[in-house]
């Protein structure tokens, strides 16, 4: 037992040993980055190419050496001369002369001479195929160095040249990191050639320009509405302050000051609900349902006929049909909107015509009301939330009645529109006032 003592005390050693190897070799491992993938790549397909190409020319080395010189053969047939024969006698007359005692003396040294040629040839044969092995060795081996040294230098470039081209893209990961939404207001404008990295550099600063454009846009909001809210509640504390000060109050002025003050809460509601159907509008529509537009333009007529009379408005209806989906009610508050828009800011013996039909595939609404000039530059803008035109476009008592007392009846509109995918056209009227026109998508079924 205390022999085996030791070895049970180092028996943990081992395990703590790989863990160790593990750790460096996992912290040694480089990150798997782009630029460390296309160098991979191009030192892959270099070694591939180069080993290819080493192959076929090994390989037509090798056929060359293997194919057989072209040697030009000629017969010479030499024979000694016989120890009798005269000098200068050739040795073809010995035949003649009928000398035939020369001739096994002649075929033993043919013989000899074979043996030492075929000798001769085998030693020759034996040389050339050790040179050409050597030969193909040495190619074979000199190849192979000068590839291994060019895949390194392939790599090398291919890291030089692929960081290179990925320093866009670097500038852009970089850039992006250091924007907040404070500082929307940078842009990459990347230079160079107008390759897919400086595509990708114009799209990101387009998206940068719509995200500065959409958070002045919210702050813009926020502070509007913002300054609509306090409004009202500036009004009910005065109202309330001023009864309080009073120091003989009368029933009359209390409730004089009460309706004043209702008033003002009122008001706040109908901005708060104007606000919540701006953001319903913006959020779209999650479930659609068949609706007749023509159906809330005469309901829309019909439930403005007073408020008309009393300015004076003539309201000329035509509807026709038009049938299209999405949220019922988020469609009677755009026309709504619409109507009262057109009632609001037109004129004595005006007059608002209201037109639906089925256009180009579209459920199509139009709203056209006289009233004052418009101009063409401001269009857009009024389209835009808390945006008036002037003293001849701002709601004030009666005519704050409602959202568009807050310059938010064509921004509803608006984003009601963008909601059930619609288009939507405003453009002045000649002559003066205003139209305007949406296309609802049609509907596939008809409505209930």
């Amino acid at each position: 037992m205390p022999d085996h003592a030791p070895a049970a005390d180092h028996a943990p050693a081992p395990a703590a040993l790989r863990r160790l190897t593990g750790r460096i070799v996992r912290a040694g491992l480089p990150r798997r980055t782009v630029r460390l993938r296309l160098t991979a790549l191009y030192g892959g397909l270099f070694l591939v190419s180069g080993a290819a190409l080493l192959a076929v020319t090994y390989g037509l080395v090798a056929g060359a050496v293997d194919r057989p010189p072209t040697v030009l053969k000629r017969e010479v047939t030499v024979a000694a001369p016989s120890p009798g024969a005269p000098a200068g006698r050739a040795p073809g007359n010995d035949r003649a002369s009928g000398n035939e005692g020369t001739r096994p003396a002649e075929a033993g040294d043919r013989a000899a001479m074979d043996t030492a040629m075929a000798a001769l040839q085998k030693d020759v044969q034996r040389t050339v195929d050790h040179q050409k092995s050597a030969m193909l060795h040495t190619l074979l081996v000199q190849s192979g160095i000068a590839l291994g040294l060019m895949s390194l230098t392939s790599v090398l470039l291919g890291w030089v040249v692929a960081g290179r081209v990925l320093r866009p893209l670097r500038t852009i990961t970089s850039t992006a990191q250091d924007i907040s939404a404070t500082s929307l207001h940078r842009r990459l404008a990347l230079a160079g050639p107008r390759d897919e990295l400086r595509e990708l550099g114009d799209t990101f600063d387009a998206l940068l320009a719509r995200l500065d454009g959409s958070f002045q846009a919210q702050r813009q909001f926020v502070a509007n509405a913002s300054h609509e809210l306090r409004t009202p509640l500036a009004r009910q504390r005065v109202l309330g302050q001023v009864a309080l000060a009073d120091p003989e109050p009368t029933v009359e002025s209390l409730r004089t000051a009460h309706e004043r003050i209702l008033a003002a809460g009122q008001q706040q509601e109908r901005l708060i609900e104007a606000l919540l159907t701006l953001a319903r509008g913006h959020a779209g529509l999650d479930e659609r349902h068949p609706f007749d537009l023509a159906r809330l333009a005469r309901e829309a007529v019909a439930a403005r006929a007073t408020a008309a009379d009393e300015r004076q408005v003539t309201l000329n209806p035509s509807t026709g049909a038009a049938v299209s989906s999405g949220h019922r009610a988020l469609a009677e508050r755009l026309v709504a909107n619409l109507l009262d828009n057109a009632i609001r800011y037109n004129m004595p013996g005006g007059q608002v015509d209201v037109t639906t039909g089925t256009q180009a595939g579209r459920a199509v609404l139009t709203v056209a009301n006289t009233g004052p000039d418009v101009p063409a530059d401001a269009v857009e803008r009024i389209l835009l939330p808390f945006q008036r035109l002037g003293p001849a476009r701002t709601g004030s008592g009666a005519r704050g009645a409602s959202s568009q007392g807050f310059g938010l009846g064509l921004s509803i509109v608006s984003a009601i529109a963008s909601a059930h995918d619609a288009t939507l056209t405003a453009a002045p009227r000649p002559g003066g006032g205003l139209v305007v026109t949406v296309g609802f998508p049609t509907a596939a079924t008809q409505p209930p």
